[in-house]
């Protein structure tokens, strides 16, 4: 749908005081340090979504004015901080945190139990939270908690998973990814790997969130728009894990011996996949592996001729984060999604990225 130009020209110009760059990496699952020049490794940007979005205000939303040195603001990841993004993303917020000079400022984490993270953040609401930043596990069933902020009219940002509720009613916007497009893009670099013919198997992600779902869709589609050539003959959920990866793979290795692409739709999933393949004694290369985040060892792999190419998301939401909860808190609109810029890596340029993946 097109907006009238008043709004469009309104949302651009949101969009683009939102461009920022962000700083932050952090170690691996494999315990690697981060060190001083991550700090400014990768910038994350806002870019304009196709089309126009609707525009929230504070006084729209029915907020109320704090200031964030004094306020209490709260942060609810969503899974184990095993996994390098959530490392990556947990930690950028927090710096821009103290950065910015929050005093207040709560986090919990779910540990990968919806549950839980449900509960975490109703406490952080009981706790006097008046801005909640959430990376939720899943899209829906956050009727509990928007009753309860709703009440309060406390302004929720989701990063990196959108909840499936009404923008500037029962939250303020989604600051990620395009993850349809993280999906299309993939799809390009396997048809790339593959020459348009091929047998390729998914590693889904975890059900019940929009990623999945998007990044799942956006490879088909793109597959069967550009290269009927290539079947798809295995797809199983690895849940975003690197040990569940490794498993599933292994049974795809029996099942579909004659498979020669991979999509992986998170780099954990990938690099499980790799040890599933040198396990079976294949070489590198062999069967072409596309994945989706950006982890130094997912980059790492490109450079060793494991991983074909790796579609970034880029986890350091941390500035963006606050200098939208500022800008709403000022007055200013906010477009409900802001969709950040993600580049690519392959054989290209992964070895001269290596020191700006996180």
């Amino acid at each position: 749908m097109t907006a009238p130009p008043s709004r469009r020209t309104r949302t651009a110009a949101a969009l683009a005081a939102l461009a920022v760059a962000v700083a932050g990496c952090a170690k691996s699952e494999d315990k690697q340090q981060p060190s001083a020049q991550d700090t400014h490794a990768q910038q994350q940007v806002a870019q304009t979504p196709a089309g126009s979005t609707p525009s929230c205000t504070i006084d729209a939303f029915g907020g109320k004015k704090f200031d964030l040195k004094t306020g209490v603001v709260g942060f609810s990841q969503s899974e184990k901080e095993a996994n390098p993004f959530r490392i990556a993303e947990t930690q950028s917020i927090k710096a821009e945190a103290k950065r910015t000079g929050v005093a207040n400022f709560k986090t919990t984490n779910g540990q990968s139990q919806f549950n839980k993270q449900i509960s975490d953040v109703q406490q952080l609401i009981a706790q006097g939270a008046q801005a909640l930043v959430i990376a939720p596990l899943n899209s829906d069933g956050w009727e509990p908690v928007i009753q309860q902020a709703s009440a309060r009219h406390i302004p929720i940002i989701t990063v990196d998973r959108k909840i499936n509720a009404t923008s500037c009613k029962d939250y303020v916007t989604f600051i990620g990814s395009d993850f349809y497009q993280q999906g299309k893009r993939a799809a390009d670099q396997m048809i790339k790997a593959l020459g348009g013919k091929g047998k390729v198997a998914i590693l889904l992600g975890a059900s019940g969130n929009n990623v999945t779902t998007d990044r799942t869709n956006g490879f088909k589609d793109e597959l069967r728009q550009r290269a009927p050539g290539i079947q798809i003959t295995f797809e199983q959920t690895g849940e975003f894990a690197r040990e569940k990866g490794q498993q599933v793979t292994e049974q795809m290795i029996q099942s579909n011996p004659d498979v020669t692409g991979l999509y992986a739709e998170n780099d954990e999933m990938a690099l499980g996949a790799v040890t599933a393949l040198k396990g079976a004694g294949k070489k590198a290369g062999a069967i072409k592996i596309v994945s989706v985040d950006g982890t130094r060892n997912a980059v790492q792999g490109i450079v060793d001729g494991w991983i074909y190419a790796v579609v970034e998301s880029n986890p350091r939401f941390g500035p963006l984060a606050f200098q939208t909860l500022q800008k709403f808190l000022d007055g200013s609109p906010i477009p409900d999604k802001v969709i950040i810029s993600d580049r690519e890596y392959d054989s290209g340029n992964a070895r001269q990225s290596l020191s700006s993946a996180y």
